[in-house]
């Protein structure tokens, strides 16, 4: 078995509505065949996977894996199953996984599955298939040591307990969230103008000067004193000297720890003595030049986490204690204790591992024990003399045992130190009674607390830390979203997303889009090229200043990354015709429309479809589609039974009736925008365009767009080069007119080649070209319409012929053309000298199309060599070249 190819699906896709690895594997001489007919194949792997007898597979009950393996199943999906209990061998359990044979790609298998750290399930797949096929071949397979190396990356990679339950609570509240890099802490909850960061439980509204102060405990310290509240006397050394002279001064038991550390680390307490008090401070010194030595009070260690200004959680910590039993040394008894599946590594897990290091031993030696004595039974040993989980210590729940004047005091502290987010430190005899009558007082104010204590405690109930955060920084009622319209088909997504985005501009949005030629954000483009896939998504999503995102998607990002968003508000389905069949497993029709789907299904408030189109018109019954969205149509026929019935029946369509763009709805026809004002639609002669122009006013009605909004847009919009580029600019080159339009597939030819028959009064001089990676049926079939539409045609190819050698794409065109054309016909190979020759025929009163346009250079050169000039074709910042046709 080998890896053929690999990639992450990070939003909804072709196979689950979440994020999923998707994997290619050549099952070689394992292919057909099947679990049960290879000796001890089903025992050993049990025996190194014990935990797959949790796995229900299709069976939908617990052993049903196991079950399946002993009936015989195939090799692709043993390494499913297994790719998904690594990972949860060495991280939270995931457990969505399909395994499916590529059509046409003998031996060649999909492995589709859900993950939660990238790193790590692409780390775990080459074990998962080494793993396979050294058992399909009878060989043994040293898993333990692979198992080894996934922890070492989960511990590195995977969010810590404190950052997960914080985005599991955004995630249950339907907020959108997104790790910024996969080597760090940094989320991002929200999108555009509503997001918010959080590293850890240091948040967006958490200020740098709180930071600061809470990370100096004697300034801390110092600013709460100030506000009346009780601290431990005691003062900074930076020397022995001066640490003996504050110990003399305050007097009775002392801790000592550096001034900014954290985590308790050089932290020492109950220093007596002068030999304690001169290993205390230079065990401070290891991690700070400046120590704090202070009243070491009585009483219990209490953690309290106060965020926004309200107390969400309590906890008593404990030092990492055993007890004994007799017979175990202290060691025996650490190391029984450490294998508890809740204590890991680090904050990996809810309970972090005992250290038995040298503080440890030096505490144990304090009280007369080493790490080998042998406790008695029922005898309870502490480990260390503080209490941070961080070093192994526990917690028990508080919370509603927190006296209401202490709970005040505490919410205090935080705003004195300006944190949202704070960890007060206390010790009192009991957190049941005020600090100030037992003589408790607060020890530390912490920025970026841990919140496993409060998730997850060893003793009383789970307090929900990490969903108090997420309603801080987004109260009830704000799910972090802004208004996402995403825009779909095979013809006409750049001009209808630029319309969406036009009418949210002129309705005083900041929007953000997504097109073939770049992206734009408040109506400047930030960024050229082919910006349709996630990534591009993905960037105006995550711009602070976007507050209405319009996507146009197309089948190539959609295939290879998945969306961008892992839902919208309103989902725009324009057409499906043949373009790309027969690459990326995408053979038919069928096929293509269960891509755009995708975007269908991600419709929350509502779905726009194209009712003259029957496989986009059939998407309103697909059982993925949400059942809350509202089903809107559009159609340039008013009478269509589909339309009629729907509105009929009180749904909204839009639909093109007595020369304007009417809206049906509560049984009323209301015209919205006369066609004759639109410039785009060439008078309605551009009739893709006024499609272009109902899907367009469809999805901005639906996504909460004002009227007068929508209207305003599209009397403003131009099929100019400067606007729509690419897409029927009409050109003054010299005397002549030109169209120029990057129409590559065969319906895209047929509707520019009717358009500019309507446009033209003498003769349609065409250069057109064809994708060289399209099907030969698809070419040939460019190539008749090409010839029936056109009084001369001239055949030229791509600067990027996709593979094919020179003159082959032209050869595949002229091959759909009937001989009885072909004395029209002729073949120029290259692009410019093509558009020459077709300048150089032309009269005044002819109109030369340029299609499959993919560079307005082009034409600027060619129109040179005769003369003539090509107006300007720049708006200001924008650049118009595309390398290459979508």
């Amino acid at each position: 078995m080998k890896i053929v190819e690999t990639r992450f699906l990070r939003g909804p896709n072709l196979y689950s509505p979440r994020p999923c690895f998707h994997a290619v594997l050549d099952l070689e001489d394992l292919d057909e065949v099947a679990s049960d007919v290879v000796p001890g194949f089903v025992d050993a792997l049990c025996t190194l996977l014990p935990t797959l007898d949790e796995h229900r597979c299709s069976l939908g009950y617990r052993g049903g894996f196991v079950e399946r393996l002993r009936e015989g199943t195939y090799m692709a999906h043993v390494t499913e199953h297994v790719l998904l209990e690594l990972q949860c061998l060495v991280g939270p359990v995931t457990g969505f996984g399909k395994a499916r044979m590529i059509r046409h790609r003998p031996r060649h298998y999909r492995i589709v599955c859900s993950y939660h750290s990238e790193k790590l399930v692409e780390a775990a797949l080459p074990v998962a298939v080494g793993l396979v096929d050294a058992l399909g071949h009878g060989r043994a397979y040293d898993l333990e040591a692979h198992l080894a190396e996934l922890r070492e990356v989960a511990e590195r990679y995977l969010p810590g307990p404190s950052t997960r339950s914080i985005v599991e609570a955004a995630n249950r509240r339907g907020i959108p969230f997104y790790r910024v890099r996969e080597d760090q802490g940094l989320y991002q909850l929200g999108w555009g103008v509503k997001m918010q960061t959080i590293r850890a439980t240091v948040t967006s509204k958490t200020g740098f000067l709180a930071v600061e102060h809470a990370g100096d405990k004697q300034f801390t310290k110092a600013l709460l004193e100030e506000c009346g509240l009780p601290v431990p006397k005691g003062g900074i050394a930076r020397s022995i000297g001066e640490a003996f002279e504050i110990a003399e001064r305050v007097g009775g038991d002392l801790a000592v720890k550096p001034l900014d550390a954290n985590q308790g680390k050089g932290v020492t307490l109950h220093v007596k003595s002068a030999g304690d008090m001169q290993r205390a401070f230079e065990r401070a010194q290891q991690y700070s030049r400046e120590v704090i030595v202070e009243q070491c009070l009585s009483g219990a260690d209490y953690r309290v986490l106060v965020v926004g200004g309200r107390m969400v959680a309590a906890s008593r910590r404990e030092p990492p204690c055993v007890v004994g039993d007799g017979r175990r040394s202290i060691k025996e008894l650490v190391d029984r204790e450490n294998n508890n599946p809740l204590r890991g590594e680090g904050h990996a897990n809810v309970l972090t591992k005992i250290r038995l290091d040298a503080h440890a031993e030096a505490f144990l030696q304090a009280r007369g024990l080493s790490p080998f004595s042998v406790p008695r039974a029922g005898q309870k040993v502490a480990l260390r003399d503080n209490a941070n989980l961080s070093t192994g210590g526990t917690a028990e729940d508080v919370t509603d045992l927190v006296h209401p004047e202490t709970r005040e005091a505490c919410i205090r502290a935080a705003l004195k130190i300006g944190l949202d987010v704070a960890g007060i430190d206390l010790v009192c005899q009991d957190i049941a009674r005020p600090l100030g009558e037992q003589g408790g007082a607060i020890i530390e104010v912490n920025a970026a607390p841990g919140i496993r204590m409060h998730e997850w405690p060893s003793k009383g109930e789970p307090r929900q830390a990490g969903r108090a955060i997420v309603d801080h920084l987004f109260p009830q009622g704000d799910d972090g979203r802004i208004p996402v319209v995403a825009v779909t088909g095979t013809n006409g997504k750049t001009t209808t997303t630029l319309l969406i985005g036009r009418a949210f501009g002129e309705a005083g949005r900041r929007v953000g889009m997504t097109l073939t030629e770049g992206i734009h954000i408040g109506g400047r483009l930030v960024q050229s090229g082919d910006c349709t896939g996630y990534w591009s998504a993905r960037t105006v999503l995550t711009a602070p200043d976007v507050e209405v995102a319009v996507l146009e998607c197309a089948r190539g990002g959609i295939l290879k990354r998945g969306l961008g968003f892992d839902r919208c508000d309103v989902a725009v389905m324009l057409n499906i015709s043949a373009d790309h069949l027969g690459q990326d497993g995408i053979d038919d029709l069928d096929d293509l429309a269960d891509v755009k789907a995708v975007v269908a299904r991600s419709a929350r408030r509502a779905l726009v479809l194209n009712a003259e189109d029957p496989l986009v018109a059939a998407m309103a019954q697909d059982e993925d589609v949400d059942p809350q969205a509202e089903i809107v149509y559009f159609s340039l026929d008013p009478r269509l039974p589909l339309v009629r019935d729907h509105a009929a029946a009180g749904g909204r369509a839009l639909v093109l009736d007595g020369g304007a763009l009417t809206l049906l709805q509560d049984g009323r026809a209301e015209p919205l925008i006369p066609v004759d004002v639109m410039p785009f639609t060439l008078g309605g002669q551009a009739r893709f365009n006024v499609a272009n122009a109902l899907a367009a006013a469809a999805g901005a009605l639906a996504a909460g767009c004002p009227r007068d909004a929508v209207r305003r847009a599209f009397e403003g919009f131009r099929s100019a080069a400067a606007e729509n580029p690419l897409r029927m600019n009409f050109l003054d080159v010299g005397e002549l007119r030109v169209l120029v339009d990057y129409a590559h597939n065969p319906a895209s030819y047929r509707a520019l080649l009717e358009t500019a028959r309507a446009c033209c009064g003498g003769r349609l001089i065409v250069v057109a070209a064809a994708p060289g990676d399209r099907r030969a049926d698809d070419i040939a079939e460019m190539g008749r319409i090409l010839a029936q539409g056109s009084d001369e045609l001239i055949v030229y190819e791509m600067d990027d012929r996709r593979g094919l050698a020179p003159g082959e794409a032209a050869r595949k065109v002229c091959a759909g053309i009937d001989v009885t054309r072909r004395d029209r016909v002729r073949t120029v190979l290259d692009v410019r000298d093509a558009l020459a020759e077709a300048l150089a025929i032309a009269t005044p009163d002819d109109l030369v199309v340029f299609g499959c346009a993919s560079d307005f250079a082009d034409l600027e050169q060619a129109a040179s060599r005769s003369g003539r000039r090509v107006p300007a074709l720049h708006a200001e910042g924008m650049e118009m070249r595309r390398s290459a046709v979508s």
